[in-house]
């Protein structure tokens, strides 16, 4: 006698359905993302090595390397105020595998024409911190203060001569701050952050701005003495320097730093560094340099750093026309 197998409905649609879920999980899920890291990931530095962001970069990547269970590895591309190192990310593959440790740089030498890409053209993970920018000068140099200093500068124009990280870079654009807030003509140096310190020891350069954490180290050696801030308030690790804002300057300029990496990186990779970064930011490590080298640590999602950069930029568009600057490739608003 025949045998008729007889399927319910709840029978029939169950594998299709079962199917159709395993093929769009296979399909939605970017490959290799379950697993993401796999591998090494290229942390890029866009200054010397030995600096301030340099050594702040690889205290992160140490930390995130621990908390991703892969190596994260500084290199260091420094070049153009940055130029080189956002370019060599803007141009890598999307995948996670290269990231940048930012800073206030991506917003100067976007708007200085140094690259052909805005500030936009890299997706950004968070900040991670921001510093004050400092003007120090020697221990030797005739100033005292900040008063005497803008006194004789605006007395001797086109004579001082201030260092900086390179042209285009954050450092570049404190000084022009500075510079035209104060109303004195100088020369600027941008001769990177190797040299930057030692041609205001030497004698070379009579001034530098630098962020605080490329400049404390001598500060507490005794060989720099540092003459004002461009923050909008004291910091904590030297309490007794003033801000240009309450000397009476008009001139306010801090660095950020935090993460960035090539644009359509996934968001899930995206989300996976995030959390690296945070956990990273607040490991005692970190923590604790922050507290020797004067940074503040406060880190921020993608969404409140772009916010961020976005009001940061319009400073930055400002500082160029008011030192008449001429901008190559770029029309600023």
């Amino acid at each position: 006698m025949l045998s008729v197998q007889r399927w319910t409905f709840d029978q029939m649609i169950k594998p299709t359905l079962r199917s159709s879920i395993i093929l769009y999980l296979i399909v939605a899920i970017p490959p290799g993302f379950a697993d993401y890291p796999e591998r090494a990931i290229e942390f890029v530095i866009p200054f010397d090595a030995g600096g301030g962001a340099d050594i702040e970069g690889r205290v992160i990547a140490e930390e995130m390397s621990d908390v991703l269970n892969v190596p994260v590895v500084p290199v260091n591309k420094p070049g153009a105020g940055g130029a080189v190192a956002y370019t060599y990310v803007n141009n890598a593959k999307p995948d996670g595998y290269t990231v940048s440790w930012n800073s206030t740089s991506i917003l100067t030498i976007t708007n200085l024409g140094n690259v052909p890409f805005e500030y936009d053209a890299l997706d950004h993970i968070g900040r991670v911190e921001y510093q004050p920018i400092v003007l120090a000068v020697s221990n030797n140099a005739p100033w005292n203060d900040f008063e005497s200093f803008v006194a004789d500068c605006v007395a001797n124009p086109n004579t001082f001569k201030i260092a900086n990280s390179g042209t285009g870079s954050a450092t570049h654009f404190g000084a022009l701050s500075l510079a035209s807030a104060i109303g004195c003509e100088v020369i600027h140096l941008p001769i990177g952050t190797r040299r930057r310190n030692t041609t205001v020891l030497s004698g070379e350069a009579d001034a530098m701005i630098a962020p605080l954490t490329g400049a404390i180290s001598l500060v507490k050696a005794g060989r720099l003495t540092l003459l004002a801030t461009l923050s909008t308030e004291r910091n904590a690790v030297i309490p007794n320097v003033p801000t240009a804002t309450e000397l009476g300057i008009d001139s306010e300029f801090e660095v950020f730093r935090g993460l960035s990496v090539p644009k359509d990186t996934p968001d899930e990779v995206k989300t996976r560094l995030a959390e690296a970064m945070t956990r990273a930011a607040m490991s005692t490590a970190f923590m604790q340099l922050a507290e020797e080298m004067g940074f503040t640590v406060k880190t921020m999602s993608s969404e409140e750093f772009e916010a961020l950069m976005a009001t940061e930029d319009i400073k930055v568009k400002a500082i160029i026309q008011n030192a008449g600057l001429s901008v190559f490739g770029r029309e600023l608003d």
